[in-house]
């Protein structure tokens, strides 16, 4: 049987777990609210932007379009952006996303691909290390960022634009949560290098329009800026997703405090009554010895 001082000390900490994981719970659900405002006022911007841009491409024929519309020509170098974040507590938001990031380059290397690894958040670089450490060729620091702004996507776009340019790859993705609801996060994976817009919904901007300049003008100017608009929006999701999986998380890390309290509370009123009743058993019985 345990002892009772044992018992006490593992209650009055596991009470102050429960204070630690309550107090978590609530600054997570503080700062859910912004980042969830933040990431669905930037969906009208992303879809209705990536709308356009899916009919200026359907409109270029061949291989006349940009480069970041049409390729490199080759296929074989995969570069994959893995977006995560930069503290754990928030249940399975970084290892679903690395598990995603984790398949996805198996499944390339299997096919013979080379594959190149730049991670976004130190949670991602650790969860890969292990197994995808020698493909690594770049770490995104974010852990002094008190609030994610364009000009964070923007320095990640031009990263990757310029690694484009130098024909370091041939196909860039990113991997990062979409953010549905407090307990629903969904790990995304998005090609953003070439553009692909092929699962756009162009909805009412399937007008035929004449532009000035070309398509190809147009979309020279636009892509770089269209790469950056992807990053920035994951980013948006990436933040509303880890506050809402680290509210969820420690919700439940303080239920199963609570539950744990109850019954080391239960095992020490047993103990306690336990010792009482041999007490009352050894005086009566030294009583009744004399």
């Amino acid at each position: 049987m345990p002892n009772l001082k044992d018992l006490k000390n593992r209650i009055e900490s596991v009470k102050s777990t429960r204070k630690i994981t309550k107090a978590m719970q609530m600054v997570a659900a503080a700062k859910l609210r912004r980042a969830q405002d933040a990431a669905e006022a930037g969906r009208p911007y992303a879809e209705r932007f990536n709308a356009v841009m899916a009919q200026l491409a359907s409109g270029v024929s061949g291989d006349s379009g940009p480069k970041l519309l049409v390729g490199s020509g080759s296929n074989q170098t995969h570069l994959l952006v893995v977006m995560t974040a930069e503290r754990g507590l928030c249940g399975g938001f970084n290892g679903n996303i690395a598990k995603l990031a984790r398949v996805a380059a198996n499944k390339l290397l299997a096919e013979g691909k080379t594959v190149k690894i730049l991670t976004v958040g130190k949670k991602g670089r650790e969860a890969l290390k292990r197994d995808l450490g020698d493909h690594f060729i770049g770490h995104v620091d974010l852990s002094g960022v008190k609030k994610l702004g364009y000009e964070d996507a923007s320095r990640i776009a031009q990263d990757l634009l310029s690694r484009f340019d130098a024909e370091e790859f041939d196909v860039a993705k990113i991997f990062y949560s979409t953010f549905q609801s407090v307990i629903s996060q969904t790990p995304t994976e998005h090609q953003i290098i070439p553009a692909d817009f092929s699962d756009v919904d162009t909805g009412e901007v399937n007008t035929i329009y004449d532009y000035e300049p070309s398509e190809e003008a147009i979309l020279a100017d636009l892509l770089p800026r269209a790469v950056a608009t992807q990053i920035f929006s994951a980013l948006l999701e990436n933040g509303a997703s880890e506050q809402g999986a680290r509210m969820s998380a420690m919700d439940n890390a303080t239920r199963n405090a609570g539950e744990m309290i109850d019954k080391l509370t239960i095992e020490y009123n047993r103990s306690r009554q336990a010792v009482i009743t041999n007490e009352l058993i050894e005086i009566i019985s030294g009583a009744e010895a004399l």
